[in-house]
């Protein structure tokens, strides 16, 4: 999809330097997709916490099944 934004143009210019993308495109969609993770397991903490919780306390469902 084809979008126009008017953005920070020193930001721009930084952006693919600073993430070693080599397009400011590619450096773009690199810091959207970090922040929408960061955002995710933000709003995720608590459940991922008790799933790590569950995971120390039982282990995971497999751990029986492996033959290494």
């Amino acid at each position: 999809m084809k979008t126009n934004l008017s953005l920070d143009a020193e930001l721009i210019d930084k952006a693919p330097k600073v993430s070693g993308e080599r397009t400011k495109k590619s450096a773009v969609t690199l810091v959207l997709k970090e922040f929408i993770a960061r955002r995710w397991a933000e709003e995720n903490r608590e459940s991922i916490s008790a799933f790590n919780k569950k995971i120390e306390e039982q282990g995971v469902w497999s751990e029986g099944m492996r033959s290494w």
